[in-house]
């Protein structure tokens, strides 16, 4: 089967791509015992859990910038810094691997916010008071390895 996208070098297109071409295929009706939906339907969401995985590896990104810079705990710091590093990680090789999805993170940064922003609210450490209703963070600076916010209680990052 020829595909304009490559399965190793961007698997979500090729999922998008693959679901779409099963869809067409039992549209005309070609006589095999094959259950076209429900494959199409389980390639989308394949697809579906490459999204999910950027989404979630933003929000831990932005869960543990704001306890870096609202928390006055002066002890995991730490422990936030390798998180964000490694969440960073994820997202980036998420991004070179399915280059289809380079625009994703734009269309979910809102929901992003909101997991991450919740998720740092659940530090004992926290209030909901200091912390910004929208997110405070640009993408750049979300996927910039070496930006770090200012801790708004003097503690070192």
């Amino acid at each position: 089967m020829d595909s304009r996208f490559d399965h190793d070098r961007d698997f979500h297109a090729w999922t998008r791509e693959q679901a779409r071409l099963l869809r067409e295929a039992a549209r005309q009706r070609i006589n095999a015992p094959i259950d076209w939906e429900h494959i199409a339907e389980e390639l989308d969401g394949m697809g579906d859990q490459i999204r999910d995985a950027i989404q979630s590896h933003l929000a831990t990104v932005i869960e543990h910038l704001l306890k870096l810079e609202h928390s006055p705990d002066p002890y995991p710091r730490r422990k936030w810094r390798a998180s964000v590093d490694k969440a960073r990680r994820h997202l980036a090789r998420k991004l070179e691997r399915h280059p289809s999805l380079k625009h994703w993170p734009e269309t979910v940064l809102d929901d992003a916010w909101q997991d991450g922003r919740d998720d740092a609210l659940s530090d004992d450490s926290l209030s909901s008071a200091p912390l910004p209703g929208s997110c405070p963070y640009t993408l750049d600076q979300i996927r910039d390895d070496a930006w770090w916010p200012e801790n708004r209680h003097g503690h070192p990052l």
